[in-house]
């Protein structure tokens, strides 16, 4: 793929996610990127995978971009972004100028992948949990793969409501409401005993550079997204380690104590992980699972494309549980966690 195609490519699927500006961004970079520049040069260096599933070019420049609106950095920028509304013309020169001055700070924000920890995604956790809690009524001990900055750890803080429904905490630190179609899920009471979790990039939401990280990745024309990562990060009190997941993960598994109920959870991450590394994470919790007992039960909670990258039937919501190795078919959920159709009737 081209960059060109790969920027023209991002804008749709941003604009059928429900942000036109990022689409009209994109398409200006699609039409314009300078190729005769330092960061045209970098770019241009990038092998193999460009797009979304790889090296993700365009959202690391929308990103950098981004990051200069939210650091108070050129107004000229700030005022061509929402919530102002820019012509296409407008946004172009102030973009374009953007790069050519601010490309010293560009390069450096593009050497890494982007970032994010999409809180909405909770939703489908709480949910999931409670489910497992319908099956194994003990204390959580709550492991996360690709945690990023330990956002989603944090879900016993947040709260879903489905048609006036609350699920989680009286008095949430972010209240989640999706469109919801199906059951609800199960009641439960759920006690989180320890939670701990690990990416290859962690961040911490306590830091404000790290803060200005996960909210850059963040589309500029949903400020629903921006608020509600804030108020995740002011009651975030784990953060991940730096690690492989699946090496961190089998210490973890040997550790996890009788009487609680070890939940592993991860959104939108075990696809990132290359075959080999999914196959021994996928050999190691299922013999893990083998000597599971109705003391010492293992749930495994994920939120995973199956195949869809357009983002039209969004992820696959699947929970298995030992003893008994039984698998549940939760439904599926948009990537941002902007709706959830729930499958399971119980």
């Amino acid at each position: 793929m081209s960059l060109p195609d790969a920027f023209a490519a991002q804008a749709d699927t941003c604009t059928r996610m429900g942000s036109p500006f990022m689409g009209q961004l994109l398409s200006i970079l699609a039409a314009d990127w300078p190729t005769d520049s330092a960061l045209g040069r970098k770019f241009a260096g990038f092998t193999g995978d460009i797009g979304p599933a790889g090296h993700s070019l365009p959202l690391r420049i929308a990103g950098g971009l981004h990051a200069l609106v939210l650091s108070d950095g050129p107004p000229e920028l700030a005022a061509v972004y929402p919530p102002h509304r820019a012509t296409d013309e407008s946004l172009r020169a102030e973009v374009l100028s953007a790069l050519e001055r601010h490309q010293a700070f560009l390069l450096d924000w593009t050497d890494s992948p982007p970032q994010t920890n999409e809180v909405r995604r909770s939703a489908a956790l709480i949910a999931g949990a409670h489910v497992a809690l319908n099956h194994f009524n003990l204390p959580i001990h709550l492991s996360e793969l690709g945690a990023s900055g330990g956002l989603n750890l944090m879900w016993d803080q947040y709260a879903l409501e489905i048609d006036g429904a609350r699920f989680g905490t009286d008095m949430p630190a972010v209240l989640l409401s999706p469109e919801w179609t199906g059951a609800m899920p199960p009641k439960a009471n759920p006690v989180i005993a320890d939670r701990a979790g690990v990416d290859l990039n962690p961040l911490d939401p306590t830091r404000a550079d790290h803060l200005l990280r996960l909210t850059a990745y963040l589309w500029a024309d949903q400020p629903d997204r921006l608020s509600m990562t804030r108020a995740a990060a002011s009651v975030a009190t784990t953060q991940p380690q730096q690690g492989d997941a699946i090496d961190w993960l089998g210490p973890r598994l040997a550790a996890a104590p009788q009487g609680r109920l070890h939940l592993i959870q991860h959104t939108v991450a075990w696809q990132y992980f290359p075959d080999a590394v999914q196959a021994r994470g996928k050999a190691l919790i299922e013999a893990a699972g083998a000597q599971a007992t109705a003391n010492r039960p293992l749930a495994w909670l994920s939120m995973e494309t199956d195949g869809d990258t357009t983002g039209k039937v969004g992820a696959a919501l699947t929970l298995r549980l030992w003893p008994g190795d039984l698998t549940l078919d939760l439904g599926r959920a948009d990537f941002h966690g902007r709706w959830v159709k729930w499958a399971y009737t119980g």
